[in-house]
């Protein structure tokens, strides 16, 4: 917006979504409306408009649900328009319903607005009804719509990037999150269902302070683990096989996202042990490359190297490995990437690339270091003591001013000390 004054931003909450009859899903925020306002309300909405004395100096106007006492008596408090001026620190607000009819009003004086278009049908027919309405208040000036521009990226430029006080509510996110995988790892035993896990987990993080899951975590017992996106949770767990557990709390909006794979018995079985020390060494060796001025697609290259030569060795891959690596011939057991950028969504905002460049790591950034190795079910290749094996290990890295911040580090990783919480 300072490289286009009199540009008008218009960023809406996340619908209130129905999950059945008239039962709704949990709300929460739209992410980038909550980062810039901390506003959790449905029906809402932020506007930044340029003040008529300083095309650069601008006033936020909120929309909101107004005070309505028999609504609040079945659904809760609402802060309503005094509320969003008040403790929200809004120049100006309104009730919801006003959008629309306000929105033109607030055009005046604009060349351009963010908006992003396509996440929310009825409120892209609001925006572009007022754009029309304030084209025809000008009379026959012969202009055109004024130009609707996506916000999202430089958001996600801004959130990319922590301050001191998300780093701190990251690392309580992180925190709670380790203390629950331990527990898990503590608690499981053979013949307990995945389900039954999965309710662990979300307890722990609840009573950690966590108001909800980051994402639907994966609890996936024996070959579930090779489906990198499981989410029956709900097989039985048997002895002899690992359980993979990857599983975030969300804490102040911010996620962590952790992954553990560990014996649902006492302890690893031969081949079990082979692969979990190998994707441990490959896991080790990237998080030690997390600095400022490395690149992830650097990073990954590494752990694919740590990863290919150890597969070669034990037999599970064959060939040169520089061929393997560049013809992708390791995926058949390491199908994904190493990282992803982490915050206020699992799957964080902010590009990986600048001018068509992979950019460099800098201190703030939060990503993740998650190499894994999987067999698939229809593998008959593979020898039989290596099925049924799916392994991933998962931190939460913090790019530091000299290097990282391992910021699950609360949770055991070592095979050695695996074995000796279940023990």
């Amino acid at each position: 917006m300072k490289a286009h004054p009199g540009a008008v931003l218009v960023l809406p909450a996340h619908p209130d979504l129905i999950r059945n009859s008239d039962v709704h899903h949990p709300y929460r925020q739209d992410s980038n409306l909550y980062y810039l306002t901390g506003f959790e309300e449905a029906e809402s909405c932020l506007v930044l408009v340029p003040t008529p004395s300083s095309p650069r100096s601008y006033k936020m106007v909120l929309f909101v649900m107004p005070r309505d006492p028999e609504k609040e008596m079945w659904e809760g408090e609402r802060y309503g328009v005094e509320g969003a001026q008040k403790i929200f620190g809004a120049d100006e607000a309104y009730p919801f319903h006003e959008l629309n009819s306000k929105l033109p009003e607030l055009f005046k004086g604009s060349e351009r607005v963010f908006y992003r278009m396509g996440l929310n049908p009825e409120m892209d027919r609001g925006v572009l009804g007022s754009l029309e309405a304030f084209r025809r208040s000008q009379g026959r000036s012969g202009k055109s719509l004024l130009p609707i521009e996506d916000p999202t990226e430089t958001l996600g430029e801004m959130r990319l990037f922590k301050s001191s006080q998300e780093i701190e509510i990251m690392r309580k996110a992180c925190q709670i999150t380790a203390l629950a995988h331990k527990t898990a790892i503590k608690e499981v035993r053979p013949g307990m269902n995945e389900g039954e896990i999965e309710a662990l987990v979300d307890y722990q993080l609840r009573k950690g302070g966590c108001a909800r899951v980051g994402y639907g975590s994966i609890v996936a017992g024996g070959r579930n683990a090779a489906c990198l996106h499981y989410r029956s949770n709900n097989s039985p767990l048997n002895d002899g096989e690992l359980l993979l557990i990857d599983a975030g709390g969300e804490y102040g909006y911010y996620s962590a996202d952790i992954t553990r794979t560990f014996p649902i018995g006492r302890k690893f079985a031969p081949a079990q042990a082979k692969v979990y020390d190998l994707v441990l060494k490959s896991q080790l060796a990237g998080i030690e490359m997390v600095r400022p001025g490395a690149k992830i697609p650097e990073i990954h290259r590494h752990v694919c190297e740590v990863l290919i030569d150890g597969l070669l060795s034990l037999g599970l891959l064959k060939g040169n490995a520089e061929e393997l690596y560049k013809t992708g011939g390791f995926r058949r057991y390491y199908p994904h990437n190493t990282s992803h950028w982490l915050g206020l969504d699992v799957h964080d905002s902010g590009r990986y690339q600048l001018e068509g460049e992979p950019r460099k790591l800098e201190p703030g950034m939060v990503l993740t270091i998650e190499p894994g190795f999987y067999v698939q079910p229809s593998d008959s290749e593979t020898p039989r003591e290596y099925h049924n094996i799916g392994i991933r290990i998962e931190d939460d890295v913090l790019v530091t001013a000299n290097g990282h911040e391992v910021m699950t580090s609360g949770v055991p990783k070592s095979r050695a000390e695996i074995e000796d919480l279940k023990n």
